[in-house]
């Protein structure tokens, strides 16, 4: 199989098109024929050295695909060579052929083809596993989503207004912030030159946002406390921000609040199986009738794989960044 490599840590020059031996599935796994994969933050950390694979997972970046299944590993039921498949992914997906956990499959929504496909896995399991299952927002509760722009932003946004939340979102550009409201927040809130505390705060009459969706860490911990209502939800899913803040409890104890961080990689196969179902029972149904959409912002050749994370790095993108195979 031909697969995207790196020649050792570093920048996105260190990475480049291998043959490689392609992987036999075992029990209970199915093998894909893939079409496309997507650029992940994630990816960019691997890249660099310093966010390896869990293991037993491939050491081949790519944390999501799409693709065609090829061949079923031993006990696995429901699904058959020719299936047009989505995947969530613990590594392998810049690979012309991966091995993925049966469980870990979703069919492709209708309406969408097979190569966009690939942009909907990780940010839909995200965003539903994060906001909804783990945090719990409800009908007009306010959600609050940093990086509106971005892969998990532009999910977040369309699913929880979609299903009667307030959305409130931060995004660097008039460009980005417009996508953001074109795809239902209420306001986009220019992070380098605004306080998201006080719009947000103003915008909801003092009462501040029940959930916030969080990819900086450090940077905004503080002041993602203070935005909190009574009873919030601070969910951290990333730290481009920094890894270490200052957390003042007496506020987080006042508000009742909880802070909470997940990551979705490392979790154990039987839980991301528990994901991608309940993916398919609640988001799939929107984006097949249009109300929910992958946004992609380009799709480069899997050999133009350094183009596409340095386009990510720069947070030069809107949506996701596609590799096709």
């Amino acid at each position: 199989m031909r697969a995207v490599t790196t020649t050792g840590p570093g920048g996105p020059e260190v990475l480049t098109v291998s043959e490689l031996p392609d992987p036999e599935p075992g029990p209970g796994e199915v093998l894909l024929d893939v079409a496309a994969s997507a650029v992940n933050r994630a990816d960019l950390l691997q890249r660099r050295g310093f966010y390896p694979p869990p293991p037993g997972a491939s050491g081949i970046l790519g944390l999501e695909c799409s693709g065609t299944v090829a061949a079923l590993g031993e006990g696995v039921e429901h699904w058959q060579v020719g299936d047009e498949v989505c995947a969530l992914l613990a590594g392998g997906g810049y690979a012309s052929r991966v091995v993925v956990p049966a469980g870990q499959l979703m069919p492709v929504p209708e309406g969408v083809d097979l190569v966009t496909a690939a942009a909907l896995p990780e940010v839909a399991c995200t965003v539903w596993s994060n906001v909804f299952m783990v945090a719990g927002l409800r009908p007009e509760e306010v959600l609050l989503v940093h990086g509106g722009a971005g892969g998990i932003g532009t999910m977040a946004i369309q699913v929880a207004a979609r299903l009667g939340a307030r959305v409130f979102a931060t995004a660097g550009s008039p460009e980005k912030r417009a996508t953001c409201v074109e795809l239902g927040a209420e306001a986009a809130i220019d992070y380098r030159e605004e306080d998201f505390v006080e719009v947000v705060r103003e915008r909801t009459g003092g009462h501040g946002a029940d959930v916030v969706l969080d990819n900086m860490g450090a940077k905004y911990l503080g002041r993602n406390v203070t935005v909190l209502a009574d009873q919030g939800r601070l969910v951290i899913i990333g730290m481009q921000g920094g890894a270490k803040g200052e957390l003042d409890i007496g506020e987080l104890l006042r508000k009742r609040g909880a802070v909470i961080a997940t990551a979705l990689r490392s979790r154990p196969v039987a839980d991301k199986a528990a994901i991608c179902a309940s993916v398919v029972e609640h988001v799939w149904p929107l984006v097949a009738e249009g109300d929910v959409r992958p946004v992609v912002h380009t799709v480069l050749p899997l050999d133009r794989a350094a183009e596409g994370h340095q386009l990510v790095e720069d947070s030069g993108h809107t949506g996701k960044v596609l590799l096709r195979v």
